[in-house]
């Protein structure tokens, strides 16, 4: 009998302890907005903080706050921007897709200091006599970026340059935070053409560590006719607002620094067609002057006799 009496005593506290704790979960209940869990499935549910939030959970948190706009999740893309939109009643802005780019054409074309053998780590190398390669601005190809990269956009390249695949690319951010040197950017996916250089030294300086290279020679920049490349700080950038993907630049370049790369009969196509056009604007010009001659004279001779 003593056994069956502790049975009950311990059955009616456990109903105690539970009416108790169904009570205060009552009482102390958290409201969730049921829109919470929708926006955070419509999330790429990588938590890669590409958004500057702590995981998809608060990037959904801070959407639902408007603290974050519905496209702040950049792996979601446009598609799951119009979800969130639609979720929280809100129209979403039509914004340009972008992805990430690395801004350098050196590797293999580059002079290195040293072999380094330690960790392979850029941020590690970089420890080393600030890093095995010449140039200070390049790629080291140790793959910080590629480590980083949640969505295998981004690989090292037979050049020894990290490069990204822009039809895997989400624009997470995480590989341009890896970068111990900052030279991946953002980039208009549309974009075709690249000045593959970060090297902000003066052309000598330049030339000795790299063989593709910007120089700031000002080429690119007088070819274009869009104005939408320009020499600052020694390297030329590009304005991709005003960028129409024409190449021309590109041909211009005499570093092959400017991506994409010519062919050398491209090169000599494009020479033929600036020797030509020049050869024209100085006949043009000669013509002028020698008609402007012409007419000088006439004015200065003397009116004949009636």
């Amino acid at each position: 009998m003593t056994i069956v009496y502790a049975v009950i005593i311990l059955g009616v506290i456990a109903i105690i302890f539970g009416l108790i704790l169904a009570f205060a979960a009552k009482i102390f209940e958290v409201e969730v907005d049921p829109r919470l869990p929708e926006i955070q499935g419509a999330l790429a549910g990588a938590n890669c903080g590409g958004c500057g939030y702590p995981g998809c959970a608060g990037c959904a948190e801070a959407i639902l706050a408007g603290k974050a706009p519905v496209t702040a999740c950049a792996p979601a893309g446009a598609e799951g921007a119009a979800k969130i939109a639609a979720i929280i009643g809100v129209e979403a802005a039509a914004g340009e897709k972008k992805v990430a780019h690395v801004i350098c054409n050196g590797g293999e074309n580059c002079v290195k200091n040293f072999d380094y053998v330690g960790t392979p780590s850029c941020l590690a190398a970089t420890k080393v006599a600030g890093g095995p390669t010449a140039c200070q601005f390049g790629c080291l190809g140790f793959g910080e970026c590629v480590k980083a990269c949640q969505f295998d956009a981004i690989h090292i390249n037979d050049k020894g340059v990290a490069e990204v695949d822009k039809e895997k690319c989400t624009n997470c951010g995480a590989c341009r935070e890896a970068c111990p040197r900052h030279i991946i950017v953002e980039v208009p996916y549309k974009q075709q053409v690249f000045v593959n250089c970060n090297n902000k030294d003066r052309g000598p300086a330049v030339t000795k560590v790299c063989a593709n290279s910007c120089i700031a020679c000002g080429m690119c920049e007088r070819t274009c006719k869009k104005d939408a490349i320009h020499v600052v700080n020694n390297v030329a950038v590009i304005d991709y607002a005003k960028c129409v993907n024409c190449k021309m630049c590109a041909k211009a370049c005499p570093k092959n620094a400017i991506e994409p790369i010519p062919t050398p009969e491209e090169k000599e196509k494009f020479k033929a067609a600036q020797k030509a056009a020049a050869e024209r604007a100085a006949a043009a010009k000669k013509a002028a002057e020698e008609k402007k001659a012409a007419e000088a004279a006439a004015a200065a001779a003397p009116a004949n006799p009636s």
